[in-house]
């Protein structure tokens, strides 16, 4: 059952793309960088990467790691009650300035975090979204608020939930996709037009940001209808969910 309300959770998720459309784009110290990364990548799994020989060829790979990615995306969703039922609003920061993006982000973050009773909950935000937003912000000047910074906290003191993580139930040996988690429980698919592999050459070749704030905002829906089913809970009426434009 749920322990908490849902009007003190932020669901949240990002999309990344490589921090250049072509390898031959980044800085000359850089292209050494990826290379010396993309060679061990291939020697840990040659299989995946034997038709991407070169770290030109592997450079779509890139936008995974926020060393050689860029955020394109963030979008958020807030629960709120009317009418004694729960609602759900999304929205996205989105845009090719991603210290702009950022920055609104985490002015959103220090409004919504006031108390030690408000939590993040996304999909897998601990090894990803989290860290991911956290080195960007770095990379680009950017502090970090009190809830994001959580190095030296106690377990108990990160205020993150993630969903990958309660379906786990203690067993650490596996990932389970936000995908596979809709279909089983019979929720909407996000991925029903793009998925993450898509997003870089949705921004760079087709330069439709709309439709890639689209998909991140389904992701975000999708995650807090998982929450809810994995507390117990139902889901929210689809007619109670408004998503922006």
């Amino acid at each position: 059952m749920l322990n908490q309300s849902l009007d003190k959770i932020l669901f949240f998720d990002i999309e990344t793309a490589p921090v250049v459309e072509r390898y031959d784009m980044l800085p000359e110290e850089m292209q050494h960088l990826w290379a010396e990364k993309y060679d061990k990548l291939r020697a840990y799994s040659p299989q995946r990467y034997e038709c991407m020989p070169t770290p030109a060829d592997g450079w779509e790979q890139a936008g995974i790691y926020a060393e050689y990615g860029r955020i394109v995306c963030i979008s958020v969703g807030f629960c709120y009650m009317k009418d004694r039922e729960w609602h759900l609003r999304t929205k996205s920061f989105c845009g090719s300035d991603e210290k702009q993006l950022l920055i609104a982000f985490l002015e959103l973050l220090g409004r919504f975090m006031v108390t030690p009773y408000h939590n993040l909950c996304g999909h897998n935000i601990k090894e990803f979204d989290v860290p991911y937003v956290c080195r960007r912000a770095l990379i680009n000047g950017l502090g970090l608020p009190d809830c994001l910074n959580v190095a030296g906290k106690k377990p108990w003191e990160v205020r993150f939930i993630d969903t990958m993580e309660l379906w786990k139930f203690g067993d650490y040996k596996s990932f389970t996709s936000l995908k596979t988690l809709t279909a089983l429980f019979g929720i909407p698919t996000p991925k029903d037009d793009i998925d993450g592999s898509e997003v870089a050459r949705v921004y760079y070749k087709e330069r439709d940001i709309d439709r890639i704030s689209v998909y991140c905002q389904k992701d975000v829906v999708a995650t807090t209808q998982v929450f809810l089913r994995l507390m117990g809970e139902e889901c929210i009426r689809r007619e109670n969910i408004e998503t922006a434009g």
